[in-house]
């Protein structure tokens, strides 16, 4: 993995970011201004997209991914109290950071229609990052996606 930085007229933000997408796989791509503000400072994680990389299409949509899941307050809620009850420096488990992560990718998608580049949507790139770290899993085109089909997975488990 490796990370990328890239200052560029705002006009060619949106043909750049696509041309990373086609030619690395990325997480979300951050744009800032510039200090001058007046070009973009765009900012990706990428790895080199394998040549059997599996398809976006096998991913669920977050509607698939998220139909059953409990109310966004209520998981706020759960992670508050797991957190609270773990003694300090507790190491916690997969289920807790999937659920985090989840939690934060859904707190995301509801800016994401209006601000693609928000701080949820940083924290939620973040968090799926992090699981995946914790999964040993190789690139995916998508960290939150993997999130997403580990999530759906998990509630199709406990049922």
């Amino acid at each position: 993995m490796f990370e990328i930085r890239i200052i560029c007229d705002p006009a060619d933000t949106e043909p750049i970011v696509a041309a990373l997408d086609r030619t690395f796989t990325t997480g979300t791509v951050s744009v800032y201004p510039s200090r001058d503000r007046k070009r973009n400072r765009l900012y990706a994680r990428a790895e080199y997209k394998p040549a059997d990389a599996e398809p976006a299409a096998s991913w669920p949509t977050p509607e698939e991914a998220y139909a059953s899941a409990p109310s966004i307050n209520s998981e706020i809620g759960w992670v508050a109290r797991t957190l609270a009850d773990a003694e300090c420096f507790t190491e916690l488990d997969r289920e807790f950071y999937l659920r985090k992560a989840a939690l934060l990718d859904r707190i995301a998608l509801l800016d994401e229609p209006h601000d693609l580049f928000s701080d949820a949507t940083e924290t939620a790139d973040a968090a799926a990052v992090f699981l995946l770290d914790m999964d040993q899993v190789g690139p995916f085109y998508d960290p939150r996606a993997y999130v997403r089909q580990q999530y759906a997975h998990s509630l199709t488990a406990e049922q």
